[in-house]
């Protein structure tokens, strides 16, 4: 039941790591599981409308005695997170890391600086990657290169999410630099080309940090690469859409299709997959 409950989160929170993680083993599949179980229902307790932030400081209060005190929580997720923790040697200042950047959401709307912003992808998307190192045991000469991977992925989810984050009043891309004032609709509407470009600049961001990323794939095991470089390439997908027709960020979520996601990681195990490119001509 434990478990069931995990796969629902997951496959209810994100469809393209949910389908991309079927690639792995089920040892591994199942604490992946329990990671994102974890992760998940503490977004949701930040983002959920309307907040009640007192949800989310029981649950944080809850994992942090728990910890403390060696003693069950009584939570299933957060039992079966601290179980995973334990095993796998996570570093608990990870999980304070990913607390504070779910606790940014509940104090301030926006992120006005790329450092600011690195801090709290930091918490919010590093330290996943750094988890998922500890699950699939690779050395540490990886870790940098799976933080930057969870960074990478995270900066594309602003881009995508630009029109669901105006409507909960967040906003994660820094415009100090960008001669734009805001990401709201009717603001960029009568100066497309500027955001056009703007967008365009920080998948350039985002393609700078995957390819980094990407050097790491070296430290992983192929079975364990496949659904990793699946999921890393639904990202460039995503990328290459928006990075085509900037102003689609306001019309839908783009997102790909389940046969997108399990056609790519089929076509990973066989052996058969090119490398994921983005979009040559995002300035014309």
């Amino acid at each position: 039941m434990v478990a069931e409950k995990h796969e629902q989160i997951f496959r209810s929170g994100s469809k393209t790591y949910y389908f991309s993680s079927r690639f792995f083993p089920p040892a591994v599949r199942k604490d992946v599981y329990a990671l994102y179980g974890f992760v998940r229902t503490a977004d949701n307790l930040v983002d959920t409308q309307p907040v009640d932030p007192a949800l989310f400081h029981a649950f944080r209060k809850a994992y942090t005695t728990s910890l403390t005190t060696g003693e069950a929580s009584g939570d299933v997720v957060i039992d079966a997170f601290l179980e995973l923790q334990k095993r796998k040697q996570f570093d608990p200042a990870w999980t304070e890391a990913f607390l504070d950047s779910m606790e940014h959401d509940l104090i301030k709307s926006t992120c006005d600086s790329l450092d600011e912003v690195l801090t709290y992808i930091y918490g919010s998307a590093e330290v996943i990657g750094l988890y998922m190192a500890r699950i699939m045991d690779l050395e540490e000469a990886a870790f940098p290169y799976a933080a930057m991977l969870g960074r990478a992925m995270q900066y594309i989810n602003f881009i995508r999410d630009i029109q669901e984050d105006n409507e909960l009043g967040r906003r994660y891309l820094p415009l100090d630099t960008s001669g734009i004032s805001s990401l709201e609709y009717a603001d960029v509407a009568v100066h497309q080309q500027l955001f056009a470009t703007f967008l365009r600049t920080e998948i350039k961001r985002y393609q700078t940090w995957q390819k980094e990323a990407q050097k790491g794939y070296r430290y992983i095991p192929r079975r364990y690469r496949i659904p990793i470089m699946t999921a890393a390439d639904m990202y460039c997908w995503t990328a290459q859409q928006i990075a085509l027709d900037p102003m689609i960020v306001f019309r839908k979520r783009v997102k790909p299709h389940t046969s997108r996601i399990l056609s790519r990681g089929f076509a990973h195990s066989l052996g058969v997959a090119l490398p994921c490119r983005l979009f040559r001509k995002q300035n014309a």
